[in-house]
């Protein structure tokens, strides 16, 4: 299985249209990726879905890198164990 940050990685290119070693774990989604805040309620429904998880919405302003994204997704992830 792969693991979450390159799964989330991958969802994110996907929805950004980028490759996805351009997603570095620091890389600011909004600032170098060009994300927009639909892009992110998308990925956020990717994860998800994905996952079979809930995250409330007011996650979303926490949602800045790939590094961030794959903390609260693993949080949730926990949680749900």
């Amino acid at each position: 299985m792969q693991d979450i940050e390159s799964e989330i990685r991958d969802i994110i290119a996907e929805i950004v249209e980028k490759d996805p070693a351009e997603i570095t774990p620091e890389a600011k989604f909004f600032e170098d990726l060009g994300m927009d805040s639909m892009m992110a309620l998308e990925i956020l429904a990717a994860i998800e879905k994905k996952y079979k998880i809930s995250i409330p919405e007011e996650k979303l302003m926490q949602l800045t890198t790939l590094k961030d994204t794959v903390a609260v997704a693993r949080g949730y992830l926990n949680q749900n164990k």
